[in-house]
């Protein structure tokens, strides 16, 4: 039989394996800066003009001033009312009164209203989780049907190697990436098309106009037209969505000859992807034009190329070469060429395995701030 304080023991730690979820201490304060790194920025956004105040602590009184009132306007009216009289009461000094009960006893009362100010605070607390809950079960809905979207296993392409992944900044990503066969007018005139592409923005609008890029694509893919003409009628759609050009999105179009190893591409105002020759030269693709949903008419120049036996095709967003570390350096181009020099005799999923490992390390603790995408594409 269980003695009592052995009982007590193991629920203490079953309780605590259920709210850290089985996280150890040093896991959950990386997770606790990246929060605070994350909410520190949300909330100083346009904060940058105050430090120009020359005196320290009508500087300190203005910036806490501004989040204050940041932090405040994010809350529905009602909640701002709840926030601020349970900070009146929270700091509303104790008191009390006295009144003769008889001729010779005297009855004091007391009371306190700190307990309902944080019970105040508390129920706003309660109402945001809530909201924050609904909100969750939402975006998760969206992110399954967002990975729909999104290819499954790499297609099976005799000679070559192909891997891809994501990771969004937020639940959803803005960001895209698609493998498709397009079927040639002729036998054995297939064509595998590789797309990249970013949108301008993160998170749910980002998303949606992503969902109506991939729609359009995957139309015009299978209609026989070039590959010109098929960005040309990707941007004439996107500019319809794209509210006045403000949602923009960046892509790189490749389409590929499996048996002779010829690229066409379509730089749309994308990171410009480099072709990595087995020898070590790079060679970076930028023939195209403007981003997708900014002109709708405009023509787009194609590029050629042709990847050989221990050749690499890189593409990726700017969520890779952006990546910033603590000290706001960025991860930058070079290292990613650097990587690819390193491991050039590695498979396309070990050189991901080994970029996002490497990222990871770069970054540290710091809120990822935009989505990372990156397709590598290998000749064996």
């Amino acid at each position: 039989m269980t003695s009592p304080p052995s009982r007590l023991r193991g629920n203490a730690r079953q309780f605590w394996h259920r709210v850290t979820e089985g996280m150890a201490l040093n896991q959950l304060w990386s997770q606790f800066e990246k929060d605070a790194r994350s909410s520190y920025r949300l909330y100083s956004a346009g904060l940058e003009h105050l430090e120009e105040e020359p005196h320290k602590l009508r500087r300190a009184w203005r910036i806490a001033k501004a989040v204050f009132w940041a932090v405040l306007e994010k809350l529905t009216p009602a909640r701002r009312v709840l926030v601020l009289l349970g900070l009146i009461l929270l700091f509303f000094p104790a008191g009390g009164f006295s009144f003769a009960h008889g001729e010779n006893s005297v009855e004091i009362r007391e009371f306190d209203l700190h307990v309902w100010g944080g019970l105040l605070l508390l129920l706003v607390l309660l109402l945001e989780l809530a909201d924050r809950v609904v909100m969750k079960r939402d975006l998760e809905i969206a992110k399954d049907i967002q990975a729909w979207l999104l290819p499954g296993a790499p297609l099976q392409i005799p000679g070559y190697q192909i891997a891809y992944a994501t990771r969004p900044a937020n639940t959803v990503a803005g960001d895209y990436y698609d493998v498709i066969l397009r079927p040639g007018r002729e036998r054995g005139a297939d064509r595998i098309l590789f797309v990249v592409a970013d949108v301008a923005g993160k998170s749910i609008p980002a998303a949606m106009v992503m969902a109506t890029f991939q729609a359009s694509l995957r139309t015009l893919s299978t209609s026989g037209v070039s590959l010109a003409e098929m960005v040309t009628g990707v941007n004439r759609y996107s500019c319809s969505n794209s509210q006045g050009g403000v949602r923009f999105t960046t892509a790189f179009f490749a389409e590929l000859d499996a048996a002779t190893g010829e690229i066409v591409y379509v730089n749309a105002g994308h990171n410009v992807p480099f072709l990595r020759k087995k020898s070590g030269v790079v060679e970076r693709l930028e023939a195209g034009g403007v981003p997708i949903g900014i002109f709708a008419e405009t023509s787009y120049d194609r590029g050629t190329t042709r990847l050989e036996a221990g050749d690499w095709l890189v593409i990726f967003t700017d969520g890779i070469v952006e990546a910033e570390n603590a000290k706001t350096e960025e991860y930058g181009e070079t290292e990613l060429i650097r990587l690819v020099d390193r491991e050039a005799g590695a498979t396309p999923a070990e050189m991901l395995r080994q970029m996002l490992a490497e990222l990871d390390r770069f970054v540290g603790n710091t809120p990822q701030h935009d989505d990372m995408t990156c397709l590598l594409l290998k000749r064996s």
